[in-house]
């Protein structure tokens, strides 16, 4: 496959986890009497990584997230050379994702300001008011189980066409779990995107997540790697 049309899988991919998980919260969430909550946002943040697996993944691993893409590598299934340049596609993705979002938001009759904008945060900016140390204990170990479910379902041994599925479960429990405690990240291509736009105290709080994910996605493709060798991804 083309590394053109990789990075153009990686790309919509990730877009389309912006714009359907972050579009759902910031648009459907509280909405009046209809609103979806933290199950709904849950449920769509799945769904993205569901639809989009079985759409591009065969094209590009259907990564959509630096910290998968870099889990993938250390576990031996990701050639180191084109680390960064799927880390960019998905950048470019998540903020085009975003800022479609945005366009949509700042149109709604009597608009003032974004708000929060889905972004990901701690201290004052945690849903149920974590700090610091819950935000970053929460986003390394759901990231590790994350990519423990990504490396075992992707697995050669493993059953085959159903590893979209257990991924996207496994996204929306990983919600589910972990929305009241920082809006729920493990994505550091996410965190960015609704960062850009927030501004202020989350792209101060940026940091976090961008270091909590990928600790914990390295330590999981370090730790599958032991339990259950597979051969590089030839992809």
């Amino acid at each position: 496959m083309k590394t053109t049309n990789k990075l153009a899988a990686e790309f919509l991919g990730t877009f389309w986890l912006v714009f359907g998980g972050c579009g759902s919260a910031v648009l459907a969430a509280a909405f009046p009497q209809l609103g979806i909550g933290f199950i709904g946002v849950s449920i769509a943040f799945g769904l993205t990584v569901l639809s989009m697996a079985y759409a591009v993944g065969h094209i590009s691993g259907g990564h959509f997230n630096p910290a998968v893409t870099i889990g993938l590598w250390m576990g031996g299934r990701f050639r180191g050379k084109e680390v960064l340049s799927y880390v960019i596609a998905q950048l470019v993705g998540a903020v085009a994702g975003a800022g479609v979002l945005y366009l949509i938001v700042s149109n709604q009759k009597d608009f003032e300001s974004i708000g929060g904008f889905a972004a990901n945060g701690y201290g004052e900016h945690s849903p149920g008011g974590y700090n610091m140390i819950a935000a970053l204990v929460i986003e390394i170990v759901l990231t590790f189980f994350f990519l423990i479910v990504i490396l075992g379902a992707t697995h050669s041994n493993a059953a085959k066409g159903f590893g979209g599925l257990a991924i996207g479960l496994a996204l929306t429990l990983i919600h589910l779990i972990s929305i009241p405690v920082t809006n729920t990240s493990v994505n550091p291509a996410r965190s960015t995107s609704q960062a850009l736009f927030a501004g202020g105290w989350a792209w101060d709080q940026l940091w976090l997540f961008w270091v909590a994910p990928i600790v914990g996605a390295v330590l999981a493709g370090l730790v599958y790697k032991m339990m259950a060798p597979d051969t590089p991804s030839k992809k």
